[in-house]
């Protein structure tokens, strides 16, 4: 947990220090009104953070990394929502091992894919909180070494599909022709063989407007 809390940390920090860099001069007539916002268009991140895998009653807390596409579209003045795809996968791998009789059982989590829909509130033109959620597929491995003469060990190999939920802040630190912003934000998922896992993580993209 307390590596959770370090990341959650950082990127918070990270995304509170590039909104105390946004223009002074920026007047509130201009904070009113969201029609100049970057918010809108394609855009393409990479993510990295804390990356926690539940199985077997217990948890394993590891380093990730990952990556998001999306298109973003206005609705009104203030509402942005649109899909997105998700790539996400711990270094080498997260897995949780419990003793058992005669042996260990071993259950590890590789690459995760996603696909969702994201939808956002615009707090000023440059600052958005939101909301996601969607589908996920997990590729997954469980093994049983036996200590036990005579008894045979098993490896299996699946893949198994399940929905994710989260939310976050993100700013636009640079804007121009390619904006260019930062994000924080905490996403859950549960796979239908009864795992989980949960992240949190900071993100930094582009927009093609």
């Amino acid at each position: 947990m307390r590596k959770f809390l370090i990341v959650a940390a950082a990127a918070a920090a990270f995304t509170a220090g590039a909104a105390s860099a946004q223009d002074v001069t920026t007047t509130s007539a201009e904070t009113a009104n969201t029609s100049n916002t970057s918010f809108r268009g394609f855009r393409l991140e990479g993510n990295a953070g804390g990356d926690r895998f539940q199985s077997q009653g217990q948890h394993n807390d590891k380093f990730g990394y990952g990556a998001t596409i999306g298109f973003d579209g206005m609705i009104g003045q203030r509402i942005v929502v649109g899909p997105e795809a998700t790539y996400w996968n711990a270094d080498g791998g997260n897995e949780n091992c419990s003793g058992v009789s005669n042996g260990t059982v071993c259950h590890k989590s590789f690459e995760e894919f996603g696909v969702g829909v994201r939808a956002g509130y615009l707090v000023t033109p440059r600052a958005l909180v939101f909301g996601k959620g969607g589908w996920v597929t997990n590729e997954q491995r469980k093994r049983f070494d036996t200590t036990a003469a005579g008894q045979r060990s098993f490896y299996d190999h699946v893949n198994t599909t399940g929905y994710q939920v989260g939310g976050g802040v993100e700013y636009t630190v640079v804007e121009g022709r390619l904006p260019v912003y930062a994000n924080a934000q905490y996403v859950y998922s549960q796979y239908n063989d009864h795992t989980s896992r949960q992240r949190i993580m900071g993100g930094i993209g582009v927009r093609f407007k």
